[in-house]
């Protein structure tokens, strides 16, 4: 579909069920589960094992060919821990994997199918040895991590540097650059000079931001109709 054909109700229906849904579904899968979470369509987010933690106004978007997982394991002397901090982004089919510990940062944003690991899931030289070596992997604020990339087991990526869609971060990253490649280099520093302005600055103001999703709605949706959505569904037309 081109254009989203509900009327206005029928969103703020959806998303209170969505709403409803991330409560009682999918936040006591979470040993924490911040305040102001945005995730669209949540029943795709899977969660399997302990310690995993979400900071404030975590924003997820998914599909339904596009999970988003967090896993941890627990075995033998491994076990895993997750945390994202506040005001993080996680788009469609992004996966966190840990038997050790990732820990994400603030305002940190994840492109669709980014994937974060810290080990190896089988030893090298003994493929029947599950897990194989583990290490920590930490990512300071304001992290971005492009579309496809991976990030591997005991790399620390520094605060606001970017890595490049479809990269593999096997090594350190220092902070305040823009890294790509496989395995990821650094291509250049950000502008010293230029202001960072990260998603902090979105939630500045929860009440603002609710009436701005509020007036752009109403303008978008303003005249669609119950009886257009159905057609729309049922007997869709070109431009739809």
């Amino acid at each position: 579909m081109i254009n989203d054909h509900r009327p206005l109700w029928v969103k703020h229906l959806i998303r209170v069920f969505e709403q409803w849904h991330i409560h009682h579904f999918i936040a006591p899968n979470f040993e924490s589960f911040g305040s102001n979470p945005m995730v669209m369509k949540p029943w795709n987010v899977k969660v399997h094992g302990r310690h995993i933690n979400i900071g404030n106004n975590v924003h997820m978007v998914t599909d339904s060919h596009r999970k988003i997982s967090f896993s941890t394991w627990t075995f033998g002397d491994h076990q895993g821990h997750i945390s994202l901090g506040d005001n993080v982004l996680v788009c469609p089919g992004c996966r966190f994997d840990s038997a050790s510990n990732i820990s994400i940062g603030d305002n940190c944003m994840f492109a669709a199918g980014a994937y974060i690991t810290d080990a190896d899931w089988h030893d090298v030289y003994d493929r029947t040895k599950v897990v194989g070596i583990t290490r920590p992997v930490t990512l300071e604020d304001n992290v971005w991590i492009g579309d496809g990339a991976t990030v591997c087991k005991g790399v620390t990526i520094g605060k606001n540097s970017v890595i490049g869609a479809g990269s593999v971060v096997a090594s350190d990253i220092p902070e305040n650059v823009i890294a790509a490649g496989n395995p990821a280099t650094v291509i250049k520093p950000l502008d010293p000079d230029r202001d960072l302005v990260t998603r902090s600055e979105i939630f500045k103001d929860p009440g603002q931001l609710e009436r701005n999703t509020q007036e752009i709605e109403q303008y978008m949706l303003k005249n669609n109709t119950f009886i257009g959505w159905i057609r729309s569904k049922l007997l869709p037309r070109r431009g739809d």
